[in-house]
């Protein structure tokens, strides 16, 4: 009896271990922050209690149907075949319930698929695994990638509030206007969700799937591709921020000047050392999810780089490879993915870290002429 109790104890407080565990846990939606998922969220509370009002009836006239008309009570069953008046009811009040729930719910997707009149029109591309932003007004764009560091990943630190949610660029929106985005995807189908916003629209290769936003509140909102896209695919978050108007010009601004600094930086005169510095922080951000930090690689998908023949050997391969990707394989084609010098800077990086010491040296000017030979 004691061994019994003993049992039954632990399995009472295994059964409660997810009650204490899980205190912030809750069964139904949360209003967002625009106004697509507050009419979303309306339209679930409502088709909810309609619900909740038939199954009511339903139940109410089974179970009183149940106990009135038992038999233990002496109830004779009654035997008909047909009854026009019944037949006619339990056509019409379903079709009435119907029409009544399809109106909302109609006036609610058209306005979800209405992105006529935008005041800013964003590119929205999904790439294994990252997402990149092209401002189609304003000629500039930028990739967006996990910024969570591998020593969290691998439970070397302890994991931070926004573990996995967290990037390096966020997409960044004024309030209060109308923000059409047009997405599709490089390699394979990705998913572009950001709960708050009610929007969750499909990043298909070769398509363009529309929607849009308006957001009410300033903030920074998270979401994530969900759509299954591969190895990596929980590595591969949305964040949105919305600033006020003033904010946002400011930094479309620096985003502009920025971007013509990149586009200067394919002439200008690079040392090995300013390389390597560069280099290193495009490996972290775009290289080191499959191959490591150490150059390690996970083979045999994800090849090491320390020692390779690829990272010794032929400088044209290696620049091949980058550029163009293998096909075939999970090695991407980075030459419309990063720019001449970060292309330049990663290459030489990785021919000189980790004990390669090719000094081998490749320049943003060498990678323009060879992506312009092609």
């Amino acid at each position: 009896m004691r061994v019994h109790a003993k049992r039954a104890g632990v399995l009472l407080s295994g059964l409660m271990l997810p009650a204490l565990s899980h205190a912030d846990w809750g069964m139904n939606m949360v209003p967002g922050v625009t106004g697509t998922s507050n009419e979303i969220f309306s339209l679930h509370m409502t088709i909810l209690w309609i619900c909740v009002a038939i199954g009511v009836v339903v139940f109410g006239v089974m179970f009183w149907s149940i106990i009135a008309h038992r038999k233990s009570d002496d109830r004779e069953p009654a035997h008909f075949h047909e009854n026009t008046a019944v037949e006619i009811l339990w056509t019409i009040i379903p079709f009435v319930i119907l029409v009544a729930m399809a109106i909302p719910a109609t006036a609610t997707l058209v306005d979800m698929y209405d992105t006529s009149e935008s005041d800013i029109d964003i590119k929205v591309t999904g790439y294994q695994w990252k997402w990149k932003y092209d401002y189609i007004n304003d000629d500039f764009g930028y990739f967006s990638n996990l910024a969570t560091s591998q020593d969290e990943i691998y439970n070397r630190l302890e994991k931070n509030e926004n573990y996995l949610l967290e990037v390096d660029n966020p997409l960044v929106i004024p309030v209060g206007k109308k923000v059409r985005l047009l997405l599709t995807a490089n390699d394979v189908i990705h998913s572009w969700w950001v709960p708050e916003f009610g929007v969750k629209k499909d990043a298909i290769p070769g398509f363009i799937n529309e929607t849009w936003t308006r957001v009410d509140e300033p903030g920074i909102y998270r979401g994530q591709c969900t759509e299954l896209c591969g190895t990596y695919h929980g590595f591969m978050p949305v964040v949105v921020k919305a600033v006020p108007q003033e904010e946002y010009d400011s930094w479309l601004a620096e985003q502009k000047a920025a971007a013509e600094k990149e586009r200067e930086l394919t002439q200008k005169d690079w040392t090995m050392d300013e390389l390597m510095e560069r280099g290193e922080k495009v490996y972290a951000t775009a290289c080191a999810a499959c191959h490591q930090a150490d150059g390690s690689g996970a083979p045999p998908a994800f090849p090491a780089l320390k020692g390779s023949a690829i990272a010794t050997g032929d400088m044209a391969g290696h620049l091949d490879i980058v550029v163009n990707g293998k096909p075939g394989t999970a090695m991407q084609a980075f030459g419309e993915q990063l720019n001449e010098a970060d292309l330049a800077a990663v290459i030489t990086y990785e021919r000189n870290a980790w004990g390669n010491n090719t000094g081998d040296m490749v320049t943003p000017k060498e990678v323009f002429d060879y992506k312009n030979q092609q």
